[in-house]
């Protein structure tokens, strides 16, 4: 969920459409597809992290702690390794993505991983 604190500091604002975060979050930030982008806030909204007030999400960034996602996690260890950013690691992804099609997102980043010679092996036995 550490990509909704994101879509909030990269608007200035926790208020948005739907149209409008599914956007943020797919194109702008590159963190996602739209139809995943869609899935994370229905789950959002599930856990109480946005909600719905009439036409507006408002997400609650404070709410969104707790334990890091596994895809999160593995952006923010491949970064660290090669000194790059996150957005870097997630560009990168989306080219390395054009490679193996439908794969799940989160096999095609530890390959990515593993590709560019980061110890990958501790996240190794927490890909679902």
């Amino acid at each position: 969920m550490e990509v909704l604190k994101d879509a909030v500091t990269l608007k200035g604002s926790n208020e948005f459409q739907k149209r409008e975060l599914v956007a943020i979050l797919s194109f702008r930030l590159k963190a996602m597809t739209p139809a995943e982008a869609k899935e994370l806030i229905a789950k959002a909204v599930e856990k109480g992290v946005i909600e719905e007030r009439d036409d507006l999400l408002v997400v609650h960034a404070e709410r969104a702690e707790g334990p890091v996602d596994v895809f999160d996690e593995m952006v923010e260890h491949i970064a660290r390794s090669l000194g790059w950013s996150a957005e870097d690691v997630l560009e990168e992804l989306e080219e390395f993505s054009k490679r193996y099609g439908a794969l799940d997102r989160k096999l095609v980043l530890y390959l990515l991983g593993v590709e560019k010679g980061v110890d990958m092996s501790g996240f190794k036995e927490r890909l679902d």
